[in-house]
């Protein structure tokens, strides 16, 4: 019989190691986020940076000039931070010290987990404070 695997997954593990080497990218073109109906969703698929289905519709990550008009409340524009340090999906703590690093300057947070890397989503005009307290995390 072999050993079972300590991680399930490909990325690193050991929480110090992951956020030593967190190495935060901002990206250039702000994001939103739109809820849609299955129906609708479906002819938008191909501009989504990501899509997630809900019963109750489907949400989209996008570029914010590919969103179309939307209501005052969904106007809030997002910047992208993507983490640069491949990380497990099976990997624990990272993000909740991501969030708590964010939290402790006020700065919601929408965290998203691809296969190698973790991205945050933090409101556009607080990207150069959330890339601060990244910077200070890895420290």
């Amino acid at each position: 019989m072999s050993a079972p695997a300590t991680h399930l997954h490909p990325g690193g593990t050991e929480l110090d190691a992951l956020l030593a080497d967190l190495r935060p990218r901002l990206h250039p073109v702000p994001r939103r986020f739109l809820f849609l109906s299955h129906d609708k969703a479906a002819h938008r698929l191909d501009e989504a940076l990501m899509m997630f289905r809900e019963d109750e519709g489907v949400t989209l990550i996008v570029d914010h000039d590919l969103a179309g008009p939307a209501p005052v409340a969904d106007r809030l524009l997002w910047a992208q931070i993507t983490l640069g340090v491949e990380s497990s999906l099976d990997a624990v703590g990272m993000m909740a010290a991501v969030s708590a690093a964010l939290a402790a300057r006020g700065i919601s947070c929408n965290p998203v987990s691809a296969f190698l890397h973790d991205h945050v989503f933090v409101p556009w005009d607080r990207r150069e404070d959330a890339l601060d307290a990244l910077a200070h995390l890895s420290s």
